[in-house]
């Protein structure tokens, strides 16, 4: 299998950590988990990013060229530039399923491998999982936004970058877009693949009127004309125009686009316009900068839109442009660990997270337990990877959008709210509060009595 990136994609500091490991013989079991600290102005996050995480894992692994590439640098000793040679990913992962609706303070995935395979992948496995979750999460609540209308991904060009493009596609499907503009995750992915014509387009034109015609000669079907390039509402009147003569000459005329100015009004005075002229059949498509307040406030307004094209604002997630998540170690052989720091304090040992619903099916609220706890709740910690071979059979990017799906309906109320922040129940288990009190103890001993007589 090809790797999916290379094992030097990585911080420096993992590295020298990892020859340090090697020196002192460290390879005993470690138990890491990547979580969110803080959610930011979401109520909820969605969990994405998990096939690439595995991806990474099961092809982890150092070619000769890059281990010549460290021994260059001068910083490595020759011993464990060769342990590096043969290193490959022999772990366990466990891991929320994709599209899973996840809260702050709350493992989404469990990585337990020797130390040294577990400490490298870290830096990684944070890009990878941060971004999608990241994007899933903003998109999602567009989703809710658009009541049921049609969304597209149109943020390539503004992406940071050709990866996040392709994954920001990957994670807005997952979330319940329709599709995207970007025809690369279209066929990597399965993604259907959706597109208009630029201002370029009917700029390179005569007129209006040829490059409408061209276009729709040239692609007949799924034709969607931008009209707001010159005069929005003239162009509206020429579509009506020519609209019959285009599909009696067998071009299907879906909508018109429009991507400037009061996207409400400029929708409502087209709307009359093509209901003038006969074609109700026309829709209108809106684009511009939108994100998820814009949608909802067309949609209460009551814009006669039947779909949305999403994409700077979502793809960098402009509100909340990074989560403040990590990926740490809570165990090292048998040795249950935390982190003290301020602000950035852990729970230890492995754990389990148990989500508790209603009658309804509704979500209640999540414990976080320590594994091998047990408890009615729903265990969201699922096998996907035992001895570096990946075990996960839940359906691929399908069934994380069908699992999505079925959450949002499980979402409490207020938590749907796009215009504030609602806070869940998360619980820790008593468990696993006494471990934290245990492992402090030790870390901060009683100072001893001094002797009397």
């Amino acid at each position: 299998m090809e790797r999916a990136a290379s094992a030097l994609l990585t911080d420096l500091y993992q590295l020298t950590m990892l020859q340090s490991y090697h020196r002192s013989g460290m390879d005993a079991q470690a138990v890491f988990e990547f979580f969110v600290r803080s959610q930011g102005p979401r109520s909820f996050l969605v969990a994405a990013g998990l096939a690439q995480a595995l991806d990474y894992l099961g092809t982890l692994a150092v070619d000769p060229v890059e281990v010549e590439q460290l021994r260059a640098l001068g910083r490595f000793d020759p011993g464990f530039l060769a342990a590096l040679a043969g290193l490959r990913f022999t772990g366990d992962v466990d891991a929320v399923p994709e599209g899973t609706i996840v809260f702050a303070g709350e493992p989404l995935l469990r990585v337990r491998a020797p130390l040294p395979q577990a400490q490298l992948v870290e830096s990684r496995l944070v890009n990878l999982l941060h971004y999608q979750t990241m994007v899933a999460s903003k998109a999602a609540r567009c989703v809710l936004a658009a009541r049921g209308k049609r969304l597209v991904d149109f943020g390539m060009r503004r992406s940071h970058g050709a990866e996040a493009a392709l994954l920001a596609a990957r994670a807005t499907w997952l979330a319940g877009f329709d599709g995207t503009a970007t025809l690369q995750a279209g066929l990597r992915f399965g993604i259907p693949v959706f597109g208009t014509m630029a201002h370029s387009f009917v700029q390179a034109h005569a007129s209006e009127q040829q490059a409408f015609e061209a276009y729709a000669g040239a692609c007949p079907e799924h034709v969607t004309f931008l009209i707001d390039t010159y005069d929005t509402e003239a162009a509206a009147r020429l579509v009506a125009q020519i609209s019959p003569g285009l599909e009696r000459a067998g071009a299907h005329v879906e909508a018109v686009r429009i991507d400037s100015g009061d996207l409400g009004e400029s929708a409502r005075r087209v709307r009359a316009i093509l209901d003038e002229g006969g074609c109700r059949h026309i829709g209108i498509f809106a684009s511009g900068n939108l994100e998820e307040a814009q949608v909802d406030a067309l949609e209460r307004a009551g814009a006669p839109i039947q779909g949305y094209g999403v994409g700077t604002r979502m793809n960098t997630s402009a509100d909340a442009p990074y989560l403040d998540c990590a990926y740490k170690l809570v165990d090292y052989a048998g040795r249950p660990t935390l982190k003290l720091s301020s602000g950035k304090a852990t729970w230890p040992g492995a754990k389990q997270v148990f989500r508790r619903h209603g009658p309804r099916g509704e979500m209640l609220s999540d414990l976080v337990a320590l594994e091998g706890e047990q408890d009615s709740g729903l265990p969201l910690l699922q096998p996907v990877m035992r001895a570096g071979r990946r075990i996960d059979a839940h359906g691929g990017l399908p069934a994380a959008r069908a699992l999505l799906r079925t959450q949002l309906d499980a979402l409490p109320a207020p938590l749907r709210r796009l215009d504030e922040v609602a806070a869940y129940p998360v619980i820790v288990s008593e468990a696993l509060d006494a471990l934290a009190r245990q492992v402090r103890a030790s870390l901060n001993p009683a100072p001893r009595q001094p002797a009397h007589g």
